[in-house]
């Protein structure tokens, strides 16, 4: 048994890197609080999302909407966009220094801004636009009003989103390497270590919760840990092994879960590897697939952060190595090691965890029966005369042991095919193709959808056939699939009664829900007249504008799904 002592002065003779060495020239004083309020973050850089990591901060907006958003430093508005989801309302701001600023989930821009946008709308007869502008259009100096913040696109409580961009590689940046004034003395909180003995997704990790003891987080006991030699020691059945973390960061006057800045994993007392969360572009941001354990999340729902990579993980700029196993600690000399991790936010504050792994014999594997090889960074095929895929090179993070079968069904136009399990991720979209088991009738081929279920929801998608009898979709996920047709329209909802007078009204507003597929397209026309609905989830409106005049009016909203199943909703008014 080690005593306290000595695990404080062995952890306090860590050869740790001096901190500032770590950050990289970032300007210190060139940007603003883009809020007139004090920053408090719902959010920070390379938080663990579905999907995604976080690329920007999430400054809190006292709850409310419509704070006013200035910019963050000189410069010209470069680009205007408007998506449903995403980041909603956005504008980008060019800087001269290289950088770009990004502001989203905005309700309304400066009035310039926005009676411009307006007119791109108009004239595309769509929302949802994308707008390049140049640099004399809208040129903005350091804190002018350019918007108001709102909730808009992904956002699910009143924020703003705020990056900063290398504008050359469109890369985001973490903006607290910027000298942002946010005031964190909270250094990180660890709730857990988990070790890989082999692959991620084909093996089951050991977690090991952790306890705050003298300043250092150790091993907690629990009746979990059955292989544990004493208080400080585990077992562990491998040679060679991965270690993953589970971390929540926070700051001063926010309950908010953050990210760290920098992990560094040692092996008595030699660093064995480092995570730095900076700089991840938009084409590596899904690699957060296999930076956090996929499978934990979507069976614990807890991010476990690894510090080593797997082979197929290509996010090579977050990570950083000084032994040849890309982060796992080599136990091949069946000796007991200890391992420290010191965890730092942006701001300085440390945490230290430390344990020691003892390494004992392997049993034999059992070779697992019934499942094909698929490799990590080599094509992968599965076919047979029902169903066929391909996968390129990069879509999985490590090898795996594929699993296959098929459930018939009296319903539907397909067997159930079950494609290994949903907890295994994939990077990116692929054409799935199946053939019917039934005839097809000319009537309802434009109707045939894919299905999918991950054993908890259900959802399709519009299908395109080929010539040989086949239907393909594109997909991202292993799990259940089966053809079926989709016949029935989206569900229009009006929040407005017919003959209503809305003088009072600031906008129209329906809710649309289509059971199978989703809205492919959706309009609106006031007394025949295009006007400017917007999406966000299910609900479509329209804020009143310069092209809705007073008197009596006539309005018809149409909404079709993926397969082309249309619905219309009349609706007369006074304004």
């Amino acid at each position: 048994m080690r005593t306290g002592t000595s695990i404080v002065v062995l952890i306090s003779c860590l050869p740790l890197f001096a901190f500032a060495q770590k950050q990289p020239a970032y300007p210190q004083a060139y940007f603003r609080n883009p809020l007139d309020i004090p920053i408090f973050l719902a959010g920070n850089f390379g938080e663990c999302r579905p999907g995604h990591f976080h690329s920007g901060v999430d400054i809190k907006t006292l709850g409310k909407e419509n704070q006013p958003v200035h910019a963050a430093a000189d410069g010209y508005v470069s680009r205007i966009k408007m998506e449903k989801g995403g980041f909603g309302h956005a504008l980008y701001i060019t800087h001269p220094n290289g950088y770009t600023t990004l502001y989203a989930h905005l309700n309304k821009f400066s009035p310039a801004l926005q009676q411009y946008m307006e007119r791109e709308q108009y004239a595309a007869r769509h929302w949802d636009v994308d707008l390049p502008l140049s640099p004399a259009q809208f040129p903005v100096k350091k804190g002018q009003l350019i918007a108001w913040s709102g909730n808009t696109g992904g956002s699910t409580a009143p924020h703003l989103h705020f990056e900063i961009r290398n504008t050359q590689t469109e890369h985001p940046l973490n903006p607290q390497l910027f000298g942002l004034p946010i005031l964190d003395k909270r250094p990180p909180v660890v709730a857990e270590v988990a070790l890989y003995k082999g692959s991620v997704y084909d093996g089951e990790p050991v977690y090991l919760p952790l306890v705050k003891n003298d300043g250092i987080y150790k091993l907690a006991r629990t009746d979990q840990q059955k292989f544990s030699v004493n208080s400080d020691t585990m077992q562990v059945a491998a040679t060679v092994t991965g270690i993953g973390i589970n971390v929540d960061d926070y700051m001063d006057g926010s309950d908010n879960t953050i990210a760290f800045y920098t992990a560094d994993l040692y092996m008595d007392d030699s660093l064995q590897a480092q995570v730095v969360l900076d700089n991840i572009g938009y084409d590596e941001t899904r690699y957060i697939n296999a930076y956090a354990d996929y499978k934990t999340r979507q069976q614990k729902h807890a991010w476990v952060q690894c510090l080593f990579q797997q082979s197929g993980n290509h996010l090579d700029n977050i990570y950083r190595y000084l032994n040849p196993n890309k982060g796992r600690i080599d136990l091949t000399d069946m000796r007991t090691h200890k391992v420290a991790i010191s965890l730092t936010d942006d701001k300085g504050n440390v945490s230290k965890v430390q344990f020691f792994l003892k390494p004992i014999k392997i049993p034999a594997n059992t070779p697992q029966s019934d499942c094909i090889p698929f490799y990590a960074n080599k094509p992968n095929t599965f076919s047979n005369p029902n169903i066929t895929f391909d996968l390129d090179q990069r879509q999985l993070y490590e090898d795996m042991c594929f699993t296959y079968k098929s459930i018939p069904q009296s319903k539907g136009y397909s067997d159930k095919y079950i494609l290994h399990t949903p907890d295994v991720p994939l990077h990116h979209y692929f054409d799935l193709m199946i053939k019917p088991n039934k005839p097809v009738w000319v009537d309802v081929r434009s109707k045939m959808v894919l299905m999918y279920s991950d054993g908890k929801d259900e959802d399709g998608r519009a299908v395109t056939t080929t010539d040989n009898g086949w239907y393909k979709a594109k997909v991202r996920n292993f799990g259940t699939y089966w053809l079926d047709i989709d016949t029935i329209p989206p569900v229009i909802t009006s929040v407005q009664k017919n003959g209503a007078n809305l003088s009072k009204a600031k906008q129209i507003l329906f809710e649309v829900n289509d059971a199978t597929t989703s809205v492919r397209k959706f309009s609106g026309y006031l007394d025949g007249k295009w006007i400017c609905f917007e999406q966000h989830t299910n609900k479509f409106f329209y804020n009143f504008d310069a092209h809705y005049p007073k008197g009596k009016h006539k309005l018809q909203f149409k909404a079709e799904d993926e397969n082309g199943n249309t619905q219309t909703f009349d609706l007369t008014f006074t304004r």
